[in-house]
């Protein structure tokens, strides 16, 4: 692939129909705080080209968990992953989508919640299985143009309605729902609504959880995540993967403007709703629901079903994949009720507290495996196990435990009300790395020959070895022309300086 439609797809992926209605919805409760998680991609994403896809490419890879199943050795990891990742994609992805989506629909149209819900999947599915990886990334470039276009056409109307950016925040701050609870301050427009960094203790996205718990897991959803890294993988060279993701960040920029400023307005607007911004929704849920159903099978078929039949060939792998999907979004469909009573309603917190409960422990083995040669896998693996633990332990206290209605006194254990999902997210990723770093030292250092092409430090700057099954992942042609490399790297330092210009204006 070239560069182009990977930067699009790669945007279009994340984009879903679950960001658009959380991202615009988020920022009609709580303000521009939110767009902390759009502009923290670019340092991922450029982790990703830089660092990242050089060690995947000379590892000659298909899937994540194949990477570590070659670092460490053994199985275990391998499957493990495998399965997070497919229970990630049903309570993160494939059911936020569905359910936003056909959430659109029935504000839209009028239609029941879940018949919009299969139609939708009628279609996403259908050419998802008729066309694989290169028709999922070429309608991703298709679909981030009318996202990006119908988003923008969408901004000017909502702002030249509300009397342009000086206005907003004034009418912002005096939005109040037509329905409120009596004798409470939860209905009004926070005070710091305007602030991109917020309160440690107090804020609703504390600016030290956006900093640090944030970049844990970004990197995890860009660096390590299958649906994300199986399209840099795709890239004709290592040039044209920079390029994605240097486009990719450009276009990460823009949601504060374009999704979540008129997702404030539609608070002023049309105060007896939440925001919900309905821009262009079957755009981002096609693209994201496609995205995550090629990856979703992929890791499956090549993970765990190539694992329990060896002799397996091409058509039944093909096939399993195809199932796996109707399953995957089978209990998707079912998950979509504990979805619409959760996070009090805003749909992206909902998305980042699971994520920051599951997440942060890969993200550990991952930046361990690729810097510190002396990991092993019984380190890995434990460190695994006990981050697991930690995380199931919170997500089921979030479970039985949902945010009290407006209004309503705080009874929840002080493990949630005290400490902030994103500084749990810290916490989670700084105890598995000392549990894996510990487990390593203790037990012996893999042998230097595992190492080669695994690591940073160990990375042969060659072209990669025909991986297992005769295929090729990644640049037949190794690196970059020193023209097109300047051209990637002056590109990363401009889109840095924007990005932290940004930060520095809405702080």
């Amino acid at each position: 692939m070239a560069w182009w439609p990977i930067g699009a797809s790669l945007f279009a992926s994340s984009e879903g129909s679950g960001l658009f209605i959380g991202l615009a919805g988020t920022g009609a409760v709580g303000g521009i705080a939110v767009t902390g998680f759009e502009w923290n991609a670019t340092y991922a994403l450029l982790a990703l080209a830089w660092v990242f896809v050089p060690v995947y490419i000379s590892s000659g890879i298909v899937t994540m968990p194949e990477y570590l199943q070659r670092r460490f050795g053994g199985e275990r990891i391998q499957m493990y992953l495998s399965g997070l990742s497919l229970l990630l994609s049903i309570f993160t992805k494939i059911s936020t989508d569905l359910y936003s989506g056909a959430l659109f629909v029935q504000v839209c149209l009028g239609w029941d919640l879940y018949l919009a819900t299969v139609l939708m999947l009628v279609v996403t599915g259908l050419y998802t299985i008729a066309g694989g990886l290169a028709a999922v990334i070429y309608t991703d470039a298709l679909q981030t143009l009318i996202m990006v276009l119908g988003a923008i056409v969408l901004a000017v109307k909502a702002f030249n309605e509300i009397g342009g950016y000086p206005n907003l925040e004034e009418a912002y701050l005096k939005a109040v729902p037509s329905k409120i609870v009596p004798n409470t301050t939860c209905h009004l427009p926070r005070a710091d609504a305007m602030h991109l960094f917020r309160d440690p203790v107090s804020g609703d996205l504390p600016w030290t959880g956006m900093t640090f718990g944030l970049s844990i897991m970004a990197t995890w959803y860009w660096c390590t995540d299958q649906v994300i890294v199986q399209r840099s993988l795709s890239a004709k060279s290592l040039c044209h993967a920079k390029a994605g993701s240097i486009l990719a960040s450009y276009l990460k920029m823009l949601p504060l403007f374009v999704i979540i400023m008129p997702g404030m307005i539609s608070r002023v607007l049309y105060p007896g709703l939440r925001g919900l911004m309905i821009a262009v929704m079957m755009a981002a849920l096609m693209s994201s629901l496609t995205s995550i159903f090629n990856s979703s099978s992929t890791l499956f078929t090549m993970d765990i079903w190539r694992k329990l039949r060896p002799g397996a060939g091409e058509r039944e792998l093909l096939l399993v994949g195809r199932v796996v999907t109707v399953v995957l979004v089978a209990l998707s469909v079912v998950w979509i009720p504990i979805l619409q009573s959760s996070s009090g309603g805003q749909l992206y917190v909902y998305i980042q507290a699971v994520t920051s409960y599951l997440a942060p422990p890969v993200t550990a083995v991952f930046v361990l495996a690729v810097f510190w040669p002396r990991a092993n896998e019984q380190g890995a693996f434990w460190g695994l196990m006990a981050g697991l633990a930690l995380g199931l332990t919170r997500l089921g206290l979030e479970l039985a435990y949902p945010p009290p209605r407006c209004g309503v006194p705080d009874r929840r254990p002080w493990l949630l009300t005290d400490i902030h999902y994103l500084h749990f997210a810290v916490l989670l990723g700084t105890a598995t790395g000392a549990v894996v770093m510990g487990g390593s030292l203790l037990t012996p250092p893999p042998p230097p020959a595992r190492l080669k092409d695994l690591t940073w430090w160990t990375l042969s700057r060659e072209p990669p070895q025909p991986s297992v099954d005769g295929t090729s992942e990644g640049p037949p042609d190794g690196e970059c022309p020193p023209f097109w490399a300047h051209v990637c790297g002056i590109n990363a330092v401009v889109l840095m300086c924007i990005n932290i210009f940004c930060y520095a204006y809405f702080a």
